[in-house]
């Protein structure tokens, strides 16, 4: 394909296509298949023409003010594999303070944040625009920022870029296309490949390491060998990186439609020993059951059948219930134990695995209420087992409500997708006893609303009820009717208040 195709006004109009809202491909699906060159051509024309309001206005005031102007890196990736965006970057020859100025005379807000990036945003109706100043960047091998200077040329700001698939524009007004690099032709192949040496980009930048197994994850793609080898020869080097950066391309990988491409590149390269070590441990483990490869393979499936029941959690990636499937088995090396009858047991293996969960978010500075969701989630994933074929009491059920919280449904996915048995008979049983499990807790919650659940008296009535003031033996008598109402369920008042003072009266004694 030439660097340069004309994708003007004048092309075919094809605006009234179908483009709806953005969709997740389910991860279970296959990768897409290879697209010609034509297909891509022609998805372009179809999207820059559905947003033509935008592009083309705003490339008319730029050339009128004497500056170039082009749409660039992931809209027009998206453009050509027929994903429509909402959220538009563009790339200039003006300076932020020429950006910012004409941006105000046009759109309804502007802001600055990025601005010592180049990049000024504003919004103009429907669309977030990005307008970044032609840049080159480079790391100092120290240093954990890149140091930006502005170039001159759009072609040497595609030659800073990532990948040749984000290294493509398109110049306004006017609509031509530049690839310099070939990125169209590696987006029909469905290939990740740099502009330049993949050692060069590496080290500009290491997280564009990361991003390439990102981006395998996100678009489906394999990732050129000279680009795997670099990766794996400078791992190492994504120590310079900040742990934020880090963590927030790791979400993106997990969050993407094919988690597993980007996962499995990132241990073959030896990246997650740097990042998430905890995951390529893994391969060292066989599984307690001996039916599957390894804990790494299970792992892997495990994620998978979680997100293939994500419509119960909203029908969107779920960072939390995803993350918790690839962390729930991590505390089995640190607890493997061999038998003499030849077994392996993995005892306490949830808990440990709980607080090595905790202890590697806090590392990549994850919140406080996702690490406190992962953890309980991870801490939780046995549970079920020790429901048998439905021998758990009233209480016991009550029980595993209040501990699993708001993460209840969570761990509901979790817990099925924790089946990987090849034995269909012993898979068909588990599902019927988890069956029968959420009906039990539906019927609970409708009886007595476990979803708060409380002591039949609260702090004032034990008090005017014991004689007592504020203090820890309220906090004792409130535990003891919760334990109460776990175990009996909903008590009048009357009896609450007999129960309490019993048991206050046995504390006498």
């Amino acid at each position: 394909m030439p660097d340069r195709v004309d994708l003007g006004a004048e092309g075919p109009d094809v605006r009234d296509s179908a483009f709806g809202a953005l969709e997740w491909t389910p991860v279970s699906a296959t990768p897409p298949a290879p697209r010609t060159v034509v297909e891509l051509q022609q998805n372009a024309v179809t999207e820059l023409e559905r947003i033509a309001p935008v592009v083309d206005d705003l490339g008319e005031v730029f050339a009128a003010a004497g500056f170039e102007l082009a749409l660039v890196g992931g809209p027009v990736r998206d453009a050509m594999l027929g994903r429509p965006h909402h959220d538009l970057d563009f790339t200039t020859s003006a300076r932020p303070d020429d950006t910012e100025r004409l941006l105000k005379g046009w759109s309804e807000a502007t802001w600055d944040m990025g601005r010592e990036f180049g990049t000024i945003g504003c919004r103009k109706g429907p669309w977030t625009v990005e307008v970044t100043t032609y840049r080159s960047e480079a790391y100092d091998p120290t240093s954990r920022k890149p140091s930006v200077d502005f170039g001159d040329s759009l072609d040497g700001d595609l030659g800073r870029r990532d990948f040749t698939v984000n290294a493509m524009a398109v110049r306004l007004p006017g609509r031509v296309v530049e690839d310099p690099y070939g990125g169209v032709v590696d987006l029909a192949q469905g290939l990740i490949r740099t502009p330049g040496t993949p050692e060069s980009s590496f080290s500009d930048d290491p997280l564009r390491m990361m991003r390439a197994a990102r981006f395998a994850a996100q678009l489906g793609f394999d990732v050129a060998p000279e680009v795997v080898a670099a990766m794996t020869a400078m791992a190492g080097r994504i120590e310079i990186i900040s742990a934020e950066r880090v963590r927030d391309e790791l979400v993106k990988l997990i969050c993407a439609p094919y988690p597993r491409l980007g996962l499995t590149l990132l241990v073959d390269t030896g990246l997650a020993a740097h990042v998430l070590p905890e995951l390529p441990a893994l391969r060292l483990e066989r599984d307690e059951h001996h039916r599957h490869k390894d804990v790494y393979e299970h792992t892997l499936t495990v994620l998978e059948q979680a997100i293939d029941q994500e419509d119960r959690l909203g029908g969107r990636p779920d960072f939390v219930s995803r993350f918790a499937a690839l962390m729930h088995d991590v505390g089995k090396p640190r607890t493997r134990r061999f038998l003499e009858d030849g077994s392996v047991t993995f005892h306490h293996h949830d808990v440990v695995g709980a607080k090595t969960t905790r202890k590697r978010m806090q590392a990549l500075r994850f919140s406080k209420d996702e690490i406190d969701a992962v953890a309980k989630l991870v801490e939780l994933h046995l549970r079920f087992h020790g429901y048998g074929s439905g021998e758990w009491t009233d209480s016991a059920v009550r029980r595993y409500v209040r501990d699993a919280g708001d993460q209840l449904e969570r761990l509901h996915v979790l817990t099925r997708a924790d089946s990987t048995t090849r034995n269909r008979r012993k898979a068909e049983q588990l599902r019927r006893t988890y069956d029968d499990l959420e009906a039990r807790i539906a019927r609970l919650q409708e009886q007595e609303e476990l979803d708060a659940i409380r002591p039949d008296l609260d702090g004032n009535q034990i008090m005017s009820l014991l004689g007592i003031g504020p203090g820890r033996e309220v906090g004792d008598a409130y535990r003891f009717l919760l334990e109460l109402r776990l175990d009996r369920g909903p008590l009048s008042e009357e009896e609450a208040a007999a129960e309490l003072r019993s048991w206050w009266e046995s504390r006498r004694d």
